[in-house]
């Protein structure tokens, strides 16, 4: 994808934690349909692409790991892809977020993934990741810290 500059350059500031966790919440409920719709898939190939009885399916660490690795892979390029695409998912754009380079340009590929792997790490570690912008005097969470990005909010428009 393309790199461009953002508008509203001067109008936006630093996100804090309420806004990105009411961004998450959003999020959330798409996170969740990606995880049925892929759950869904998975299940319907190993029942009748592979031949599995009803009773098999999950049985196998296979089966799990499979699943586990599907579901964590498309929630990602879910993320991958708002972030690169226009600097924010739905929820993002609910709260009137957007992630961006400090330049103030769209993300490259590249800074997404490190972007969407350190919010993996962020999640697992209890979220403090994420509370870490209560201490950053710039409003930085890890991910963006490490993607060398930034999370603004929009003005009103």
């Amino acid at each position: 994808m393309r790199t461009r500059r953002f508008t509203q350059l001067g109008d936006a500031w630093p996100a804090g934690l309420g806004r990105r966790l009411g961004a998450m919440l959003y999020d959330g409920f798409l996170v969740t349909a990606i995880w049925i719709a892929v759950t869904v898939v998975h299940l319907v190939f190993f029942r009748y692409v592979l031949g599995q009885s009803p009773e098999d399916i999950g049985a196998t660490a296979c089966d799990v790991w499979s699943l586990r690795i599907m579901l964590v892979v498309f929630v990602s390029l879910f993320f991958v892809f708002s972030w690169a695409r226009g600097g924010m998912t739905l929820g993002m754009q609910a709260w009137r977020l957007r992630v961006q380079t400090r330049e103030g340009y769209s993300l490259s590929v590249t800074q997404c993934l490190i972007r969407c792997g350190v919010a993996w790490l962020s999640l697992l570690t209890l979220g403090s990741g994420y509370l870490w912008v209560l201490f950053d005097p710039q409003r930085r969470s890890w991910p963006d810290i490490v993607s060398k990005t930034q999370t603004v909010v929009l003005p009103k428009s």
